[in-house]
C-alpha cells in the first residue's frame, strides 16, 4: 500500500524526466504552508542549474505536465520554482478508504526485502536487582523489536544477561564465606542440592558487599577472580550454585518486565556462548588476530596508523586515538565481557545467522562495541555493516545528572513503576475518571496509563538525547503525553459505542472539510513516519506521528459533527473516518509498546 507523498514524488519524478532532468529531483514532501497546498516539490531549483535553464520555467513546465493528474485538485508554481499541489478531494477520500481497510497495518508499507533481525537489549545483570538504568534500553529496544516485526522481518529480542563474569566469582565467594553452599564448594561432581540456598534478597545484599570487599581486599578479590575462572573452566559445584543465582534472579527480572510490557524471545546469557569458546579462540588463534600481551590475549582491532575522527559535547571534532585492542583473555585465564560478546555473535551467525543484529545499549558502551564489531569482521562472523550499537541518551534528574533517588542512591525499577502506578491512580481520581468501574479494572487502567506515562516520555524523545525525569508533567492528561494519547484512543471508542447504540454504522468515506482533509492527510503520513523510524531506528517519529494524529482528530472532532451530522451519509463517513483515526493510533502505540484501555 503506496502513502500519496510516494505516489505523487512518482508522478513528479516521470515529469522531471520528461523534461530530460534526473526523475530523483522531483521528490515530494509535505508542504510548509498548509494554507498553501498539501504537498510540494523543491527540486526546479537543482534541476534548472544541472540543465542551465530557468528554474520557474521549468517548473512550470514540470506543473503543466502535472495540470491534467486526476490526482490533484491544483498544481501551482511559488517562488523562484517551487510546485505547490493540492489534491483533490476525491483523491484523498480513496486513500483514506484505503487506510481504513487496512486493519493490519493502517495503511503502513512493508519492507521489499524482510531480513533476520536479532535485537540486544535490556542487558540486566544476574543477582543484582533492575534500576532505571534498565528503562531506557528495555523501552526503546522493544519498541524497535515491534516495529522491525511490523514492517516484515523476522525478529529475534535477546535479553542478553550479564550472567558470566567477575560478579559470578564475587557471590560465590561471598555465599561460601557466610556457609551458606558448603555443598557447592565441595570437590567432585555432585549431586548437589536442587532447592536454592540464596534468595533474590540475600543476591542483592551480597553482590554489592562482596564489590566493595574486592575493591579493598587484593586477597577477597584474587578468590574471586580464582572463583570466576574455575565456574568457566566447568568446576561441577559452581555450576550448580551458578544456576541457581539465575534461577532466583530470572524469577524478579520477569516481573519487571513483565510490568512493562517488555517480552524476549531468547532468555540468552554471556554464559551460553561459553560452548563456542574454545572453537572461537582456537579460530582467532589460527588466523593469528590473537596475540600475547603483557600476560593476556588480546584481538588488535585498529588498522596501522589509524585515526578517528570524534565528536565532542560542544559539536567540535578532533583526530582521536584509533581502538585499543579487544582483550580476550585476561592474565588470570577468564574470559571478558567483549569475549562473551564475540562468541555471542559467533553463536548467533550459527544458530540463526541473522541479516543484521543491533545493540541497544548505553551511548558509554560505544567504544567497547567498536571493538567488538572490528574483531567480528575480521574473524569472519559478520558481514561488514551488518552489526549496529544503537546507543542512547541517560534518563536524568533536575540537576542535569543521570537520575537517582532523593537519598543519591540508584532507584529500583520496580519502585519506579509503583511510583508511577500511585501517581497515575491520584491522576485519574483528580480527573474523576474511572469513578463508576470496579476495583480490578480501575486498577488494569492505572497500570497502563503508568505505562504509557514512562514510554511514551522516553520515546518521544530522539533515541540519542538525554532527557530529565518529571513524572509530574508525564502523568497529565493535557499536552504531549502517553496518558493524552489513551484518553483521545478512549474518548474514540466510547464515541464509536454511542454511534452502534444508536444504529449508525461506519460507511464509504467521503474528505470534503478542512478538518476532514487534516486529518486525512495525517492519516497518510503514517507510512512514511513507519519508515522513517525504521530506517533511522529512531521510535520517536512514531511517538510524534501518534500526537500529531491525536491532535488532528481533537480538531476534527471539534469541527465537524459526527453523530449529529446533517444526513446519514455524513454521520457514516465521519464515524468510519473516526474508526481509522483509531485504529491507526492503537496501532502507533502499539509499536511503542503501549496498550490502550477501552474506557476511563
Amino acid at each position: 500500500m503506496t502513502d500519496l507523498r510516494t505516489v505523487l514524488g512518482e508522478a513528479v519524478g516521470a515529469a522531471f524526466a520528461a523534461e530530460g532532468v534526473d526523475p530523483s529531483l522531483g521528490r515530494v514532501t509535505t508542504s510548509d504552508r498548509p494554507d498553501l497546498a498539501d504537498f510540494q516539490s523543491n527540486g526546479a531549483l537543482a534541476a534548472a542549474k544541472a540543465v542551465k535553464a530557468n528554474p520557474r520555467e521549468l517548473a512550470a513546465r514540470v506543473a503543466d505536465r502535472l495540470a491534467d493528474d486526476p490526482r490533484l485538485a491544483s498544481v501551482e508554481v511559488a517562488g523562484p520554482g517551487f510546485i505547490n499541489m493540492k489534491l483533490a478531494d476525491g483523491a484523498l477520500s480513496a486513500r483514506t478508504a484505503e487506510v481504513a481497510a487496512d486493519i493490519a497495518h493502517s495503511g503502513a508499507s512493508m519492507v521489499a526485502a524482510p531480513r533476520k533481525v536479532v535485537i540486544d537489549f535490556a542487558g540486566p545483570n544476574v543477582a543484582k536487582p533492575m534500576h532505571v538504568g534498565h528503562l531506557r534500553s528495555s523501552i526503546i529496544g522493544e519498541s524497535l523489536k515491534r516495529l522491525f516485526r511490523f514492517r516484515g522481518d523476522t525478529v529475534w529480542g535477546d535479553a542478553h544477561f550479564g550472567d558470566w563474569g567477575f560478579q559470578m566469582g564475587l557471590l560465590i565467594v561471598a555465599v561460601g564465606d557466610e556457609g551458606k553452599a558448603d555443598a557447592f564448594l565441595a570437590e567432585g561432581g555432585g549431586p548437589f542440592p536442587t532447592v536454592s540456598p540464596v534468595t533474590l534478597e540475600d543476591l542483592e545484599r551480597l553482590y554489592p558487599a562482596a564489590a566493595a570487599m574486592a575493591r579493598e581486599d587484593t586477597g577477597f578479590r584474587d578468590r574471586a577472580r580464582k572463583a570466576t575462572a574455575e565456574l568457566q573452566g566447568g568446576r561441577p559445584g559452581y555450576r550448580a550454585l551458578w544456576a541457581h543465582f539465575v534461577a532466583v534472579s530470572r524469577t524478579a527480572l520477569e516481573r519487571e518486565f513483565g510490568a512493562l510490557g517488555v517480552t524476549f524471545d531468547l532468555w540468552n546469557g554471556e554464559s551460553d556462548a561459553d560452548p563456542l569458546m574454545a572453537e572461537m579462540i582456537a579460530h582467532l588463534e589460527a588466523k593469528g588476530l590473537l596475540v600475547e600481551d603483557s600476560g593476556a590475549r588480546v584481538v588488535h582491532v585498529a588498522r596501522p596508523g589509524e585515526t578517528r575522527k570524534k565528536k565532542l559535547a560542544d559539536g567540535s571534532v578532533i583526530e582521536a586515538p584509533s581502538p585499543p585492542p579487544l582483550l580476550v583473555i585476561s592474565s588470570e585465564g577468564s574470559a571478558m565481557y567483549g569475549t562473551t560478546d564475540l562468541a555471542t555473535i559467533l553463536d548467533r551467525r550459527k544458530a540463526i545467522d541473522p541479516d543484521l543484529i543491533l545493540y541497544v545499549v548505553d551511548e558509554r558502551q560505544a567504544e567497547h562495541f567498536e571493538q567488538v564489531f572490528r574483531a567480528a569482521y575480521l574473524a569472519g562472523y559478520a558481514a561488514e555493516g551488518s552489526l549496529d550499537h544503537l546507543g542512547f541518551g541517560t534518563m536524568n534528574g533536575p540537576d542535569g545528572k543521570p537520575f537517582k533517588t532523593r537519598a543519591g542512591g540508584v532507584l529500583k525499577l520496580h519502585d519506579l513503576i509503583t511510583m508511577a502506578v500511585e501517581k497515575a491512580r491520584d491522576r485519574l481520581h483528580e480527573a474523576r475518571l474511572g469513578e463508576n468501574l470496579g476495583e480490578a479494572e480501575f486498577e488494569t487502567i492505572a497500570h497502563k496509563v503508568a505505562v504509557a506515562a514512562l514510554k511514551f516520555a522516553d520515546l518521544s524523545n530522539s533515541r540519542t538525547t538525554s532527557y530529565v525525569f518529571d513524572l509530574d508533567r508525564f502523568m497529565s492528561f493535557e499536552g504531549k503525553t502517553g496518558p493524552y494519547l489513551l484518553y483521545q484512543a478512549v474518548r474514540i471508542k466510547s464515541l464509536l459505542r454511542k454511534g452502534a447504540d444508536q444504529g449508525v454504522a461506519p460507511g464509504p468515506i467521503v474528505i470534503a472539510e478542512p478538518a476532514e482533509r487534516d486529518l486525512a492527510l495525517t492519516l497518510d503520513a503514517f507510512s512514511q513516519a513507519v519508515a522513517e523510524a525504521y530506517d533511522k531506528r529512531m521510535p520517536h517519529v512514531v511517538a510524534e506521528h501518534a500526537y500529531r494524529l491525536a491532535q488532528s482528530f481533537s480538531k476534527f472532532y471539534a469541527a465537524c459533527p459526527v453523530l449529529i451530522a446533517p444526513d446519514e451519509a455524513m454521520r457514516s463517513s465521519r464515524l468510519a473516518l473516526s474508526k481509522a483515526a483509531l485504529d491507526q493510533l492503537e496501532t502507533a502505540l502499539r509499536l511503542l509498546g503501549i496498550e490502550t484501555p477501552e474506557r476511563m
